[in-house]
């Protein structure tokens, strides 16, 4: 009796969701190659299947991936490298990118094909559950650390989380916050359409403790057109909840990243005049304990005005003695702590630690990676024309100043026009990482290779900006972007390309697509923020869910429902 009581229970167990799927998600979509690489091999050799289906008419996969890796092999032979051993390891490591796309994207679309859509459903669900634990593990963990309850608004240890706090809520995929902000986004747009209550206010939850400002904006633009076009009335009470955590979120738990995000938009587009929100516009948070970086200069005259009150007031009630009380903890963090006090008047006063202090605010030293851009930057000063001077005052963002240098390049290079500088020279992840300066991991140092057109355009800005302190690190001054990338690299022909044989892949069956159109709006406005394809991350989850919207309201898929 026991035995089949066990053998039922696992039998319903492996009938919950395709484990093997599962699997692969919750393994192949870390940050790290070296997990990657060895996970699409035993998926291969648990679902062994090389048939992928590539024609000119109606191709099982995406014809993109292969005219990638066409563009970049012509544009090697044409380009003469042969015998640069260097460039070769660029050129098969970049076309190795392109290869673990293509065989990730095979395996997503057999899962679908093999499997009924309610079970693939159901393991969507269980993946997320696990990005969320993962996920509020990492806020809990944050927590305990700093013991504070909101760490947005916890200015201590040099100001470590405050307004960076999101940064270091990574999920499931230990990859950055904003991976893990677009893989919930996804999610609230699913679970909106497949009105789930439960897992669309999860994913919400998520999405918002990474305070990705940038996935909040898309996300809302997503609901607004669903809430005016297509949206039932439950599903308009859902987006309207969705936004009340998002304002409650920003007003409440992180004022400062609002107050961040208008900075951003005025620095961006020259605003002397931001429009006010509808939500408070003054933080849950005394101005004396802003720090000046946040403050305009009304708000500091107004702080230190608050600050003489408060030394007036102190100076008139003085208290009867004065001990003080330092821990060990504090000693170490160099600061003192004082006892309570007690006025003339007999009124007891509990301290507070001094939250302008130095031990308060953000560690403006330079640290050992600054470091090591600052003396390339003085190795390299002929080539950089922008890093290398000391007082560049930019008129606009660095990922805006990226984009004029590509086009800047191209119109001056017109036969790289149509298929680009070439894999790897110019603007791309694996350009990066090639250059030896330690960015998205190591690199052999006898391998390292430096195009002089990514040295003096798109390293050039990247060494400007992350040379310098953190304020400066957002991305809206990186120059990650895959729009960026296929143009520089694989010219008009890789860009062409991507919008006919990738985006149109998907989106010639618009008349079918549900949660697919907003997901692919999404996928289209965050392909402006990183180098996608080489994270191999967020491209695999939108295919699997596009995939699924297409095999759930194919004519075949209803058909065989109705019976």
């Amino acid at each position: 009796m026991t035995a089949s009581i066990v053998v039922s229970f696992f039998r319903k167990l492996r009938m919950l969701a395709d484990w093997r799927l599962l699997l692969f998600l919750v393994l192949f979509l870390n940050v790290k190659m070296a997990i990657k690489v060895p996970v699409i091999a035993l998926i291969y050799l648990l679902q062994f299947n090389f048939k992928f289906g590539f024609s000119l008419k109606n191709s099982r996969l995406p014809l993109f991936y292969l005219l990638a890796i066409a563009i970049a092999l012509l544009n090697w032979v044409i380009s003469l490298t042969y015998f640069n051993i260097n460039y070769d390891i660029v050129l098969i490591t970049g076309i190795g990118f392109w290869a673990l796309c293509i065989l990730a994207m095979h395996q997503v679309k057999l899962f679908v094909e093999q499997n009924d859509t309610e079970t693939i459903h159901r393991t969507i669900i269980i993946f997320f559950i696990i990005n969320a634990v993962l996920s509020l593990l990492n806020i809990a963990s944050i927590i305990w650390e700093t013991g504070y309850f909101n760490p947005y608004t916890y200015q201590g240890q040099f100001q470590k989380y405050f307004i960076s706090t999101g940064d270091y809520i990574r999920g499931l995929t230990f990859d950055t916050s904003t991976t893990n902000a677009i893989l919930n986004a996804f999610g609230c747009i699913y679970f909106l359409t497949k009105k789930n209550t439960g897992m669309l206010l999860l994913c919400m939850a998520i999405m918002l403790l990474t305070a990705s400002n940038f996935t909040n904006i898309i996300l809302l633009f997503c609901f607004a057109i669903l809430f005016i076009f297509k949206s039932t009335r439950d599903q308009k009470s859902l987006i309207a909840i969705c936004i009340m955590f998002l304002v409650t979120f920003m007003v409440k738990v992180s004022p400062q990243n609002y107050i961040y995000a208008h900075e951003v938009v005025k620095n961006t587009f020259h605003l002397s005049v931001i429009p006010k929100a509808p939500i408070p516009a003054k933080p849950n948070l005394p101005i004396t304990l802003m720090p000046d970086s946040l403050l305009n200069a009304d708000q500091i005259r107004q702080k230190i005005a608050q600050h003489y009150i408060d030394s007036n007031y102190a100076a008139q009630h003085q208290p009867v003695q004065k001990p003080t009380v330092v821990s060990k903890a504090v000693r170490s963090a160099k600061v003192v702590q004082p006892a309570p006090t007690k006025t003339e008047a007999g009124r007891i006063i509990l301290p507070k630690p001094d939250i302008n202090t130095r031990p308060y605010q953000h560690i403006a030293d330079t640290n050992d990676y600054q470091r090591q851009l600052l003396a390339f930057i003085g190795t390299h000063k002929a080539d950089l024309p922008i890093s290398s001077q000391e007082n560049y005052k930019p008129n606009l963002p660095g990922k805006a100043t990226s984009t004029l240098q590509t086009l800047h390049f191209l119109l001056n290079h017109p036969v790289k026009l149509m298929m680009g500088d070439g894999i790897g020279n110019f603007s791309s992840k694996l350009a990066f990482r090639v250059s030896g300066l330690g960015f998205a991991g190591g690199y052999p140092h006898k391998y390292v290779y430096l195009d002089p057109d990514f040295l003096s355009n798109h390293l050039d800005v990247y060494l400007n900006y992350f040379s310098k302190n953190t304020s400066q690190h957002s991305l809206s001054n990186s120059p990650d972007s895959v729009y960026d990338q296929l143009l520089a690299e694989y010219g008009l022909l890789g860009l062409i390309a991507f919008f006919i044989w990738y985006i149109w892949y998907f989106l010639k069956h618009y008349k079918i697509l549900t949660y697919g159109l907003p997901i692919l709006l999404i996928v289209m406005a965050v392909m402006f923020i990183a180098y996608w394809f080489e994270q191999l991350s967020i491209l695999v989850f939108f295919e699997l869910l596009l995939l699924l919207d297409i095999k759930e309201n194919s004519p075949k898929t209803q058909i065989i429902n109705a019976y």
